[in-house]
């Protein structure tokens, strides 16, 4: 039976890969993978196609990006500050990380999947309830500045959103 793009052997196989790379691919992902592996592939790919001695643009997404406000929230990846209407709130790194997932597309949900991609490494297992006690910390982290924080809304059985202000 064929599914999809797979083929009558089965998802993954070795025949999937050969036809791939006969057709012109330049590499082959087995499912599942993280949106982040992907990308890392893609930019590797970017970097082998680029003239020598041209430099990459700016990732907008770098550590050392510009600052991000939203509302009462500034973080400043580069410092690794997070100040909530200019007071300071120190986040752990992969607490800053989740909320940089998060505020950076305010009203979008996020699924736990994708909060452990942003802030986790592919080598790294966390079960997805682990993203639930990181967001708890955080809110607990806000609300000692600000008792009214809710800038971080659970959509249960979906995600996570920052809330647009």
């Amino acid at each position: 039976m064929r599914h999809g793009y797979g083929s009558t052997v089965g998802y993954g196989s070795s025949v999937d890969e050969v036809l791939g790379f006969n057709l012109g691919a330049d590499d082959y992902m087995h499912k599942p993978f993280s949106q982040r592996l992907l990308v890392e592939r893609v930019k590797a790919v970017l970097r082998r196609a680029r003239p020598d001695g041209e430099t990459a643009p700016a990732d907008p997404n770098a550590a050392g990006s510009k600052v991000m406000k939203r509302g009462k929230l500034t973080l400043d990846p580069a410092r690794h500050d997070s100040l909530w209407d200019g007071k300071p709130v120190r986040l752990t790194v992969t607490e800053f990380l989740l909320l940089q997932a998060l505020a950076q597309r305010p009203g979008f949900v996020k699924s736990r999947d994708n909060l452990m991609d942003a802030a986790y490494d592919d080598q790294v297992y966390v079960d997805d309830r682990t993203i639930d006690s990181h967001i708890k910390r955080m809110r607990k982290k806000f609300r000692q500045v600000d008792p009214e924080f809710d800038s971080i809304e659970t959509l249960y059985g979906v995600g996570y959103r920052y809330r647009e202000a």
